[in-house]
């Protein structure tokens, strides 16, 4: 960003109303290329609970903003915005989202608003043209997002936004289109896929918290080997890697998330661990960054 530019966006956050100073410093921000590239995240968001915990995994959480610049803006491509067809929220003002039950009342109560980013979520719609993108006025920030970063970002001072996952289409799509969100980076936008390399609540074992069944510390090794090789094919033709794929993957909801964090990496870039985990059998908590 230029001075002229970074000194007009300044301006507008110190401008008042409280809302409209803020949509108009993203407005203005979006419109300047950043000079330092964002990384890319995978994070295994798991139990909702984790919202309100102060374990390991959400410590490793916490840590992400010491080793990155602060983002303009957040991008989630979140394993619980499922469409047929593909859209992307241009919400002012995005609600969180309670897409769960059984849970205590006390996360019933946690809300997590930070404001949306409609101009780059606008951006996005004129940006990819293999396929159309839809504006959604209404979503808001389902648990996939804001159980995760409320962690990272507490106060909840970076516009925030979903991506959604076409249900219909298969992992190579998926791969493919994320290719198209890359231009995001080098403004500032932080791309956060959410979901799990390993979910299957049909075998969860809520006894055991910190437990990997065989079948699914085979499958999320395999995982980590090939992320480590950079040998991206086997990954999204997932249903080629046997038995303990299937178990791990029995619907692929949860892993697409990944693949799109797969495609936005570049040649030269690395992956590297923030946290790693079996939990209750059948959930692997692996995430990682990209840059």
């Amino acid at each position: 960003m230029d001075r002229k530019s970074f000194i007009k966006a300044i301006s507008l956050l110190m401008a008042s109303p409280i809302v409209v100073k803020a949509e108009d410093a993203v407005r203005e921000l979006s419109k300047a290329e950043n000079t330092e590239k964002m990384p890319v995240i995978f994070i295994g968001h798991g139990n909702p609970m984790n919202a309100l915990a102060d374990n390991a995994f959400t410590k490793a959480l916490a840590a992400i903003p010491k080793t990155i610049s602060k983002p303009k803006a957040i991008l989630v491509v979140s394993a619980h915005w499922l469409t047929k067809g593909t859209y992307v929220s241009v919400n002012k003002h995005p609600k969180t989202i309670y897409d769960f039950g059984g849970f205590p009342d006390e996360l019933f109560k946690v809300k997590y608003e930070p404001i949306g980013a409609p101009e780059i979520a606008n951006e996005i719609k004129n940006t990819i043209k293999t396929v159309p993108v839809l504006a959604d006025e209404q979503m808001g920030l389902d648990h996939g997002a804001w159980t995760i970063l409320k962690h990272i970002y507490p106060n909840a001072d970076i516009p925030t936004f979903e991506f959604s996952i076409d249900y219909s289409k298969p992992a190579s799509y998926h791969f493919e289109l994320a290719k198209q969100l890359e231009f995001l980076r080098s403004k500032g936008v932080l791309i956060v896929g959410s979901g799990n390399i390993v979910h299957n609540l049909g075998m969860v074992d809520w006894k055991n918290q910190n437990t990997g069944y065989d079948w699914a510390i085979e499958f999320d090794t395999t995982v980590k080997n090939l992320l480590n090789k950079g040998d991206f094919k086997p990954l999204i033709n997932y249903e080629s890697l046997g038995k303990s794929a299937q178990l791990s993957i029995p619907t692929n909801d949860h892993y697409l998330p990944m693949i799109y964090t797969l495609g936005l990496k570049t040649e030269k870039e690395q992956i590297s661990y923030l946290y790693e985990s079996m939990e209750m059998g059948s959930l692997s908590m692996r995430s990682f960054i990209i840059k």
